[in-house]
């Protein structure tokens, strides 16, 4: 198959890429875009040259089936400044995403024009090393200093308008890209042409500082290494020529490439790609899903609603009467008014997506919807009598789903006649803004309504991981196991502080015991004690000991930790180390990295029963669950590759 054609407009030669999906640089790509310069080179006819992309995207990167492989020639930095250095100048027009080392491809390219779908950006870091082709070399003595560090250090695109803003790229066209590039071209080739990239000017290393610039990479990135050696590579690049640069950045590149890091990060990447369009899914049939009800308008309501309007649809919130349907309301206008006053949303944006939600207290307001999500109590007869009647005032047709934690979806869907409709749809808070989404499906949900559901959360932006039925699924019940190995440190002379330090260390934000508190201790104590009700064997807890004394986290000023007013900084507690006295054998010590070890194996322990049990098809789906929906570091790659690495 032929990747790269020729075609002509008079003098400008238009080279089009056809590598689908995404035109990722493969090594064949690489091999035939170089013949392809050096056969336009030595055509006298052709005076500059317009390079394109077919289908939905410029070159979005490099082809994933080469990243763990060694890398072959032709390397992309010799391609990149064959395009630079040609006879006749070279355009890129951009259109879909332009990312990696098609930037770099880009930035070879004497000019850039971009539609407005467009958007450009280095994400290497997300994959745990740096631009390896001139990113942080080319890039900012295009943009200057400070933009480029943004740019390569987050990994995050910018959008068309801000590239051209950035002067990333030279000018946008609004209709026919090929034929905006060709009009450009002709045009620049009547004026003098600016020099390559590779020739211009570096801004002055001295203006910045430096020492900032890395503090602030180094919070953001909570133990990544490649944020801040692409900081390192740029400004090398801006205190050295242009080819001693080149050949630090390539140094840094290659040596991060075979890192536990980027094996993690790619572990990740890929397993995301194989969640997102499941092989056991393909083929099968989906339903549009436009309106959706939301029952239940609680936080975790409100949260799912929000999660929906923020994706396009309409919603339908109800509750069980006229005033909480009024406060749910109030609520939703409140979430909205606070992302609007941090600048995520624009007042018109905010006002759009409420426009397309109504709040009642009618349940027959959900007879059109496509689906229906409880959000109500964590008590089984609330839900059974909720489904009874929905069975009854949605359509035959419609999904109906539950958002429960911890109870047996089996028994909340025993009132319905069509089991095939139901599903589990565990949202995790705050549910507009959590990226994980547990599709808890029955042995009867119909193959349909999971390939609906999943290809639904891929609207939202979530991550759909499909599991089976058990107390807590997947999230839950491994973080029983976290937490109950944290406080079982504690009760061994551990310090809370100390296990708490040592999980921040580890990449978290933030340790067992502080995520409880922010959370609320009560949570967890009360499906503890409902459990117990129940006639289950419960072991008391030491969460149990500060819930009963009244410590119910930060909500009340005394969790693990004791809160100043107003404050969310935890202090130390004597009083806790009086309540928890009786349960605690001093003396045991544990470096950070020990306990950090101990606390993950343990979640992997559970994780490898969980996956015994069938209830997930892949380990890596663990390791998504605890990355999406617990803050698990995304490059130690998840528990199960993090165990797996250590214990190799």
């Amino acid at each position: 198959m032929t990747l790269v054609t020729i075609s002509r407009d008079a003098e400008i030669a238009i080279v089009t890429i056809n590598n689908p999906p995404v035109n990722a640089l493969s090594q064949m790509l690489r091999e035939e875009l170089l013949q392809t310069v050096e056969l336009l080179g030595a055509d006298k006819a052709v005076r500059g040259v317009v390079l394109q992309c077919a289908g939905k995207t410029f070159i979005a990167g490099a082809d994933v089936n080469e990243f763990d492989k060694p890398p072959v020639a032709p390397h992309l930095p010799d391609v990149v400044a064959s395009i630079e250095n040609a006879p006749q100048p070279w355009l890129a027009a951009i259109h879909g995403a332009c990312l990696g080392g098609g930037l770099e491809i880009a930035l070879g390219c004497r000019f850039r024009i971009a539609a407005r779908n467009a958007s450009l950006g280095f994400p290497e870091v997300s994959l745990g090393v740096i631009p390896g082709a001139s990113g942080t070399v080319r890039t900012p003595r295009l943009v200057g200093l400070a933009a480029a560090i943004e740019m390569i250090t987050s990994g995050k695109p910018v959008p068309a308008e801000k590239a051209l803003t950035m002067g990333l790229v030279d000018a946008l066209v609004e209709d026919d890209l090929v034929a905006g590039a060709v009009d450009h071209l002709r045009s620049a080739l009547k004026t003098p042409l600016p020099p390559p990239i590779s020739e211009r000017a570096m801004p002055r290393a001295e203006d910045l500082d430096w020492d900032a610039q890395r503090l602030a990479v180094k919070k953001r990135g909570r133990g990544e290494a490649a944020p801040l050696k692409a900081l390192e590579s740029i400004e090398f690049a801006a205190t050295h020529g242009f080819a001693e640069a080149m050949a630090f950045e390539r140094a840094l590149f290659l040596d991060l490439r075979s890192s536990r890091q980027a094996a993690a990060l790619r572990h990740v990447f890929l397993a995301e790609r194989t969640l997102l369009r499941p092989a056991e899914l393909q083929g099968v049939d989906t339903i549009a899903i436009e309106h959706v009800g939301v029952v239940g308008g609680g936080t975790m309501g409100i949260g799912i609603a929000a999660a929906f309007l923020d994706a396009g649809l309409s919603v339908t919130l109800v509750e069980r009467n006229d005033e909480a349907a009024g406060l749910a309301g109030a609520n939703l206008r409140a979430l909205y008014g606070s992302t609007v006053k941090r600048g995520r949303l624009s007042a018109e944006q905010a006002a759009e997506r409420l426009a397309r939600c109504v709040t009642i207290s009618d349940m027959n307001g959900l007879a059109h919807a496509d689906l229906v999500i409880e959000a109500v109590f964590e008590d089984m007869a609330v839900k059974q009598a909720l489904f009874e009647q929905l069975n009854s005032t949605c359509r035959p047709d419609a999904i109906l789903a539950t958002n429960t934690s911890y109870l047996d979806p089996r028994e909340i869907s025993a009132p319905l006649a069509r089991l095939e409709r139901f599903i589990g749809l565990h949202f995790f808070g705050p549910a507009n803004v959590m990226k994980l989404l547990e599709i808890v499906p029955l042995a009867q949900t119909d193959a349909v309504i999971i390939a609906t559901v999943t290809a639904l959360a891929r609207r939202l932006g979530k991550m759909p991981v499909c599991v089976g039925i058990c107390e807590g699924f997947v999230g839950n019940r491994i973080l029983k196991r976290y937490r109950a190995a944290a406080e079982n440190l504690v009760r061994r002379g551990i310090p809370i502080a100390e296990v708490d330090t040592a999980m921040r260390e580890y990449g978290f934000a933030m340790g067992p015991f502080e995520a409880q508190d922010l959370g609320g201790l009560d949570i967890a104590f009360a499906q503890r004690e409902g459990a117990r009700a129940a006639g289950k064997p419960v072991a008391e807890t030491l969460g149990d000991i500060l819930v009963r004394a009244g410590r119910k986290g930060q909500k009340v000023g005394a969790g693990w930790y004791d809160y100043a007013s107003d404050s969310r900084t935890p202090i130390i507690s004597r009083a806790v180390v009086e309540l928890l006295a009786g349960s605690v054998i001093a003396g045991e010590t544990l470096g950070h990295e020990q306990i950090a070890d101990q606390l993950v194996s343990e979640m992997a322990s559970e994780g490898a029963q969980i996956l015994a049990e069938g209830i997930v098809r892949r380990s890596s789906d663990i390791d998504l669950v605890e990355i999406h929906g617990f803050g698990f570091p995304r490059w130690r790659g998840g528990p199960m590759f993090a165990e797996a690495s250590r214990t190799a």
